[in-house]
């Protein structure tokens, strides 16, 4: 148990970490991988007209997005 808590603490610091550090990058600059461009890319390919800047479920549930 005491090996498990440690671990969860760890775990529970790194996470702030990264957390402040990808909350503190506007994220039109922030890269977290080499192919984040190529990733985006095919993304919009296949989500020509979805909008990420405001995500509605019921928008996400309709026929047309399905």
């Amino acid at each position: 148990p005491r090996v498990e808590l440690a671990w969860a603490m760890k775990a529970h610091q790194h996470a702030q970490v990264y957390f402040n550090l990808i909350s503190s990058v506007d994220p039109k600059f922030l890269s977290l991988t080499k192919v984040d461009d190529r990733i985006y890319e095919e993304f919009r390919k296949t989500f020509r007209d979805l909008r990420v800047d405001v995500l509605d479920p019921e928008d996400l549930k309709s026929e047309p997005a399905k």
